[in-house]
């Protein structure tokens, strides 16, 4: 069962535009107390943009749309044991009542069942780089469960030419919003060209409605450039980002543990310019999450569903 906030139930209930936001960036990429900061400044850029926020953890193992500050903060603040959940971990982490940060995979699991389209993220998960086929769970959740997923393009970290290639194969559109690139997380570019480019929110909505109302139920993807300002040299970055993976490699360190080493030494390597341009392109997503998720809701509501919630208030 999906856990809701009474403003979000009566937002879904009411079909006002919503804005689904992860939890493992929360309490698995960022430091405190950014995190916290973070968590509260994407909630309030949403609202500010005409949409309501809804952050998704699971909480004592419920699957929660909508976080007090009480629960935002042990999310936060370490004083929780925060488990990182993709899809196989909900059954386990309901079961043990535990505390979970939900990825981009389990965010839009919940989302979709909760009745959110459009789900607001920094950077997806892909195809990591080397010579194994180590495939985030996020590129499978994106080719089957329809939620519109605005990011900043795939983490830099992971390889991109082969991201991309693994999202086309399996019919997921990948739309550039002001870009007709790829973009690479931590700087505009990657040299990846797109197919399809929108430059307003109502373009953005419009092929998402298309897609969905011909019954082609997956995801798509809207790639959103991080600012120009808050972006970071190509190549200074790209060095960065060699010198952390030899070190991940040197310590064998592997599977859900190697996006957070690796964003973490970036921090490091960087003297913080990285953190500072990952806040910078995950509030910017926000902005642009929250102005599709208006465009896509019609101003008649009389069509607007009911759904049956449990009030966290």
């Amino acid at each position: 069962m999906v856990v809701l906030t009474e403003e979000l139930a009566d937002a879904i209930n009411e079909n006002r535009p919503i804005v689904a936001l992860e939890s493992t960036v929360i309490s698995h990429g960022l430091p405190y107390p950014d995190n916290w900061e973070l968590a509260k400044e994407m909630e309030a850029i949403v609202r500010a943009h005409g949409a309501v926020p809804g952050t998704i953890a699971v909480i004592e193992g419920q699957a929660k749309v909508g976080l007090s500050d009480d629960e935002l903060a042990k999310l936060a603040d370490g004083s929780a044991d925060v488990i990182k959940i993709s899809r196989r971990d909900f059954g386990a982490a309901i079961a043990r009542k535990a505390y979970g940060a939900t990825t981009v995979a389990a965010t839009m699991i919940v989302a979709h069942k909760a009745g959110i389209d459009v789900f607001a993220t920094g950077g997806i998960g892909g195809v990591h780089r080397g010579e194994g086929w180590d495939v985030s769970a996020d590129l499978i959740e994106l080719s089957q469960t329809p939620v519109a997923v605005v990011c900043a393009g795939a983490k830099s970290i992971l390889d991109l030419p082969r991201t991309l290639e693994w999202l086309e194969t399996f019919g997921v559109p990948v739309v550039g919003y002001g870009t007709n690139e790829f973009p690479s997380f931590y700087t505009p570019h990657s040299g990846l060209t797109l197919t399809e480019r929108v430059n307003t929110p109502a373009e953005a909505a419009a092929i998402i409605n298309a897609q969905w109302d011909l019954g082609l139920l997956g995801g798509i993807l809207v790639t959103v450039p991080i600012p120009t300002d808050d972006a970071l040299a190509q190549e200074r970055i790209e060095d960065d980002i060699q010198q952390a993976l030899n070190e991940a490699a040197q310590q064998n360190i592997s599977g859900k543990e190697t996006t957070p080493f690796l964003l973490q030494r970036l921090v490091e390597i960087t003297g913080g310019d990285s953190l500072r341009a990952n806040l910078a392109l995950l509030k910017n997503n926000a902005a642009v999450a929250a102005q599709i998720a208006v465009a896509l809701k019609p101003a008649d509501v009389s069509n607007a569903r009911r759904v049956d919630f449990d009030s966290t208030v």
